[in-house]
């Protein structure tokens, strides 16, 4: 199977790209609010592929930075997503009908504290998820990059 490079590949995981198609069908009136959390539609470079890939995560808000965590679900490994962020922190964001492109990072040692402490406020599990798992749960700041 031959795919376009510009291409964007959905999450491979069933619910995860019926939530992302649901989202980008209705311009984020359905979705954006998924299950009573916020949500975001994040596109990333894979970092193997190249190819654009994207996912739907919950959100916080700090000030005008959103912040999403690198749970996945409390599993021993960093998600996929978090992992192309690295290699390529340039990401695409679409927050309801809202759509821009965005400068990821981690959060330093110094700030992730604070910025998990709005995250888990946001979403209570990040808590029970950081304590199953060996591994520190990154929390990413996501900041708009001016056109």
């Amino acid at each position: 199977m031959s795919t376009d490079k510009d291409e964007v590949l959905d999450s491979p995981t069933g619910w995860v790209a019926e939530h992302v198609r649901k989202y980008i069908e209705t311009d984020g009136r359905v979705g954006h609010v998924y299950q009573g959390w916020t949500s975001l539609l994040l596109t990333t470079r894979g970092r193997k592929s190249g190819q654009p890939r994207r996912t739907a995560l919950i959100y916080a808000k700090d000030g005008d930075r959103y912040l999403i965590v690198g749970s996945n679900g409390g599993s021993p490994t960093h998600p996929a997503w978090y992992l192309n962020m690295l290699d390529y922190p340039e990401v695409d964001v679409q927050v309801a009908a809202d759509k821009f492109r965005a400068r990821a990072r981690a959060a330093t040692p110094e700030e992730r504290p604070a910025l998990w402490k709005i995250a888990a406020s946001a979403f209570p599990q990040y808590d029970k998820y950081q304590a199953q798992t060996d591994r520190e749960i990154p929390v990413v700041i996501l900041e708009r990059v001016d056109p």
